[in-house]
């Protein structure tokens, strides 16, 4: 009777955890059905675990500068997809598309990143669809 108990206790407990495991990465504090995409300069490519940062200065229509944040996969998973830091050094000129802040803070899940000379950039797993058109 005392082994069944502590094997419940042990069930509830992972299915909470597993819980907590999925809503960290379920990206909530980004609006899925929403895209923004402008251009701008890398400033900074954080290739950090457990996810990435690009950093990317867009100037506004009064010339001012936004530095915009676009999370992206961590290394491991962004080498598998063929971005390198060296890809994306500062001063980099691109065109970065992603899903924008619930909040309105000037940050991103990065979805697609072309850089000036025309290599396009996926750090996320890309639907049949958006291949099929070319995104």
């Amino acid at each position: 009777m005392n082994i069944k108990l502590h094997l419940a206790l042990l069930g509830a407990l992972l299915a909470q955890l597993s819980g907590v495991a999925t809503a960290h990465h379920a990206g909530v504090m980004f609006d899925s059905e929403s895209e923004v995409t402008m251009s701008g300069v890398v400033k900074e490519f954080q290739f950090t675990n457990p996810h990435s940062w690009l950093l990317v200065d867009v100037t506004n229509d009064d010339g001012s500068v936004t530095t915009w944040g676009f999370e992206a996969e961590g290394p491991s998973i962004m080498m598998r997809r063929g971005i390198r830091p060296g890809d994306l050094a500062p001063g980099t000129q691109l065109t970065i598309t992603g899903h924008p802040m619930r909040d309105g803070r000037p940050a991103a899940a990065w979805t697609k990143a072309i850089r000036s000379d025309g290599m396009e950039f996926y750090p996320r797993r890309r639907s049949e669809t958006e291949r099929e058109e070319g995104y």
